[in-house]
């Protein structure tokens, strides 16, 4: 249940980390929102998720999911390049967080 809760959280960080592009240097309220909203759960469930996992194992699957999370929807959404070396590294980062799961002794 905890590596649901912390995909969760890390599917979150996704959702803040693009919200920031929408909130344009948080000027626009209702984007802001939203995002200051998916920090605060992120963070949140990122806590709960730190109770029974090792917490170094937990925040870099957390920055993991985040990050390829946040690169893919950059690609898709605001057409940033999709080169072979780029969807490479993202796939590097997606193999170590698979080995960290693959590792935890939770």
């Amino acid at each position: 249940m905890n590596w649901i809760i912390l995909l969760a959280a890390g599917l979150l960080e996704v959702g803040w980390a693009i919200g920031l592009k929408y909130t344009d240097g948080f000027t626009r309220l209702w984007p802001t929102i939203g995002t200051v909203l998916a920090m605060v759960l992120s963070m949140g469930l990122l806590g709960l998720a730190v109770k029974s996992l090792p917490v170094g194992t937990a925040y870099a699957v957390w920055v993991g999911v985040g990050a390829v999370g946040t690169a893919l929807l950059g690609i898709v959404l605001f057409d940033e390049p999709a080169n072979p070396a780029r969807l490479l590294s993202l796939g590097l980062i997606l193999a170590g967080i698979i080995g960290l799961k693959l590792a935890s002794p939770a």
